[in-house]
C-alpha cells in the first residue's frame, strides 16, 4: 500500500518534510555563528511531561462533562418522562452549542492567548457543571448543557494550536495522540462513574460528581501547564478572521479533513447515544451500573489514539483512515447480532476505528495549516462537534424508526462518506504529483 496522506498531501508532506530537515540536517552558518536551537518540547525535555499530563486531564475533563449525560439518558427520560429523542438533546445541545462557538473562541485564542483561554472555558465549564444536577426540567437542563458546550469551545481548539506551536513536528501526533487519549479516558470515565452512582443515587448525583473530578483536573491542568514560548498575539478584526477562515475554506486537503472529522463523529454520537437505550430493553435488560461500565472500551480508544503517529508512519496517513474506517465498519456490523459479547466485540472496534481516525485527521489539520492554526482548528472542531451532534439526534431518532439496525445503517453511510473522500483526496494527490513531474 502506497504511503500518502488524506489527500493531496504535498502540503502536509512537503511541511513535514521541512520539519524534519530543520531539526536534523546540519545547518551551513557563518564560522563564528552558532547554529539555531529547537526550543520546542520534545519527548525527553524540560516541560513535555508536564505539558502532557495537563493536556490529558483537560482532555479528561472536556469529555467527562461534554457527554457527562449520555449514559444517563434513560434515566432522564424516566425522571422527565421524556422520549429518547428528545433526552437526547442534552448531549445533542452541549455538543452542537460547542461546535457553534469553537470559531468565535479561537480568535480570543489568536489574540489573548492559548493558556488563557483553556484556563477561562474550563473554568466557566465546571462551574456550569456543577449547576447542571439543579435543573428543574429538561428544557433547564438542555439549555445548562448548551452553556457548558459553548464554555468547553474554547478549550480543543486551544489545545491543538498550543501543540503546534510549542512542540517539535516530529513529536506532534504522539503529542495530539496524548490529548485526544486524554479525551477518551474522559469519555470512558465519566459515562462509567456516572452509571455505578445514578444506579444507587440518581442521575442529578452522577453528573454532580463528574463536575467535581472536572474542578481537579482544572485546577491541576493550571498548575502544570508551561508557561507558552512561541505564540504570537493575532487580531481580533472581523476582516482578519474572515480573510483566515477563507483562505482554510479554499484549501481542499482542509475541507477533506473536516468532513472525515465530521463523518467519523457521526458514527460515534450516534453509537453511544443509543446504546444505553438498546441495553436497557430485552433480551439484554442490564441495570444502570453495568451499562456504564460499557463504556471502558474507551480505553481501546486511549490505546489507539496514543499509537496514532506509529500508525502513520507505517501506513501513511491515508492508509492509516482506510484501516480506521474498515474497523469502524467491522464493528458496526458485529455489533448486529443479539449477543452481548458480540456487541462488546462491536463497540471495541468502533472504538478503536474512531479514535485511530479522529487522532490521524485532526493532526493533519496541524501540519497543514502554516498561518491561523486556531482557526483552522476551529473549523475541524467545528466539523467534528457537529457531527456529533448530528450523530446523536440523527441516531436516536433512527433506533425510534427502525432499532439498532437503523442506527447502524446511519453509521455505514457515514464511514462510506470517510472512504470516498479519502479516496478522491488520493485521487488528487495522484494528479497534483503528476503536474509536478511534468513542470520539472
Amino acid at each position: 500500500m502506497p504511503s500518502a496522506s488524506t489527500g493531496a498531501s504535498t502540503t502536509v508532506g512537503a511541511s513535514a518534510a521541512t520539519a524534519v530537515r530543520t531539526e536534523t540536517a546540519p545547518v551551513e552558518t557563518a564560522p563564528h555563528e552558532a547554529a539555531p536551537v529547537d526550543s520546542r518540547m520534545a519527548p525527553g525535555g524540560p516541560g513535555y511531561r508536564r505539558m502532557s499530563l495537563a493536556l490529558f486531564l483537560a482532555g479528561v475533563a472536556t469529555f467527562a462533562l461534554l457527554y457527562s449525560t449520555q449514559a444517563l439518558l434513560p434515566l432522564i427520560s424516566g425522571d422527565f418522562g421524556v422520549t429518547a429523542s428528545t433526552a437526547s438533546w442534552t448531549v445533542s445541545a452541549a455538543t452542537g452549542a460547542l461546535a457553534l462557538f469553537v470559531l468565535p473562541l479561537s480568535a480570543l485564542s489568536e489574540r489573548f492567548g492559548r493558556r488563557t483561554l483553556m484556563t477561562a472555558s474550563l473554568a466557566i465549564a465546571v462551574s456550569v457543571g456543577l449547576l447542571v444536577p439543579f435543573a428543574p426540567s429538561v428544557g433547564w437542563l438542555v439549555a445548562l448543557r448548551a452553556v457548558q458546550g459553548a464554555a468547553l469551545a474554547g478549550l480543543p481548539v486551544s489545545a491543538m494550536a498550543y501543540l503546534a506551536e510549542e512542540v517539535r513536528p516530529k513529536a506532534l501526533i504522539t503529542a495530539i495522540g496524548l490529548f485526544v487519549a486524554g479525551n477518551s479516558v474522559g469519555g470512558m470515565s465519566g459515562r462509567v462513574i456516572t452509571g455505578w452512582v445514578a444506579q444507587e443515587w440518581g442521575w442529578r448525583v452522577a453528573v454532580g460528581v463528574i463536575g467535581l473530578i472536572a474542578v481537579g483536573c482544572a485546577v491541576a491542568f493550571r498548575l502544570l501547564l508551561p508557561a507558552p514560548k512561541h505564540f504570537k498575539a493575532g487580531s481580533l478584526r472581523p476582516a482578519v478572521l474572515v480573510r483566515t477562515v477563507r483562505g482554510h475554506l479554499a484549501n481542499p486537503l482542509l475541507c477533506r479533513l473536516y468532513a472525515i472529522g465530521a463523518l467519523f463523529m457521526t458514527v460515534f454520537g450516534a453509537v453511544y447515544t443509543v446504546i444505553g437505550y438498546r441495553l436497557t430493553e430485552a433480551p439484554f435488560s442490564l441495570p444502570q451500573g453495568i451499562i456504564g461500565s460499557i463504556f471502558l472500551v474507551y480505553l481501546v480508544g486511549t490505546v489507539s489514539a496514543s499509537t496514532a503517529g506509529k500508525l502513520v508512519g507505517r501506513l501513511g496517513r491515508r492508509g492509516a483512515l482506510y484501516l480506521a474506517g474498515g474497523t469502524t465498519t467491522a464493528g458496526l456490523l458485529v455489533s448486529l447480532a443479539d449477543s452481548l459479547p458480540l456487541i462488546l466485540l462491536g463497540l471495541v472496534l468502533i472504538t478503536a476505528g474512531f479514535f485511530a481516525g479522529h487522532a490521524v485527521a485532526s493532526s493533519s489539520v496541524s501540519h497543514t495549516a502554516k498561518e491561523g492554526r486556531a482557526q483552522a482548528s476551529a473549523l475541524y472542531q467545528s466539523a467534528y462537534y457537529l457531527g456529533s451532534s448530528a450523530g446523536g439526534t440523527l441516531g436516536a431518532v433512527a433506533f425510534h424508526s427502525g432499532g439498532w439496525a437503523g442506527t447502524v445503517a446511519l453509521g455505514l453511510l457515514a464511514v462510506l462518506g470517510v472512504v470516498t473522500i479519502t479516496v478522491v483526496g488520493s485521487h488528487a494527490a495522484r494528479t497534483q504529483r503528476r503536474l509536478v513531474a511534468v513542470r520539472h
